[in-house]
Parts: structure tokens; sequence; C-alpha cells
């Protein structure tokens, strides 16, 4: 197994999806998924994921179970106040990319769990990014 990572929407998205065979349809994704020590989900990621799985709700259904499920390596994590605060220092700090509060929380989350691997798909946002006290820690981005 590799190191842990944080999910965020597109690489989460990417890493579920299937062909009508039952292929992944971007196994690097899924490989990076299904490697990962930890795959830490913030909870906003998880709302942002609901939308898009708006129209297919089974697939929802099971990642739900699967995050909910102790012997995965899923971790849902809650999005406290004190990562609301940052994700905005965040977001001010790197306003030129127009984050938004979901890549900020990501990258907040990453800063909190010293956990800097991220998947994505989101190169622009996340190659720039730094966090850190003094937004020197860049993120790996996976795959």
């Amino acid at each position: 197994m590799n190191a842990g990572l944080v999910a965020d929407t597109g690489g989460l998205l990417r890493a579920l999806a299937c062909r009508s065979d039952g292929t992944p349809s971007w196994p690097a994704y899924t490989k990076a998924l299904t490697e990962a020590s930890v795959v830490i989900v913030p909870a906003l990621v998880l709302s942002e994921v609901d939308y898009f799985l708006r129209l297919e709700r089974p697939a929802m259904q099971r990642l739900v179970e699967e995050i909910l499920d102790p012997g995965t390596t899923y971790e849902l994590e809650a999005v406290v106040a004190g990562d609301l605060k940052r994700a905005m220092e965040i977001d001010v700090k790197f306003a030129n990319l127009s984050l938004g509060l979901v890549d900020a929380t990501v990258a907040t989350v990453a800063e909190r769990r010293k956990q800097y691997r991220v998947l994505t798909i989101d190169r622009a946002h996340f190659t720039a990014l730094r966090v850190g006290p003094r937004y020197n820690q860049a993120l790996t981005l996976v795959p």
C-alpha cells in the first residue's frame, strides 16, 4: 500500500467511474484509490460528489456505504470551524486561482492531517497551491 491521500471531487469521481462492462474508466485513478493506506474524504467533497451523482443514486449509496464501513481505507473527515477559517485564509492567499470553498478545504484537510497527496483532476489549482504556516509545502497530485 502507498501513503494516504486526500480525495478531491473530480479525482474521487474518476476513481469510481466504470464502463458498462464493470472495468474502471480511469484505471490510474482507481489504482491510486485502492492502493492508498487511507483515503480521507472531506465532508464538503462528499456533498459535491453527491451533486454529480444525483442521477446515479445506487452509485452514491455504494460510496456512502463504503465510506462508513470500518473495513475500508476511507475516512470521512468532518469540516470543523477551524477548517473553514483556514480554508478562507488559503482562498484569500491564492485569490488569483479562484479556488472556492471545496478546493480550499481539501488543501486545509491535507495540511491539518499532514497528508499531502491529493487525488484530483484539478492540476491548475492544486499544482499552484502551497500549504503550511509559511505556505511552502507543495501538494503531490495523484495519479
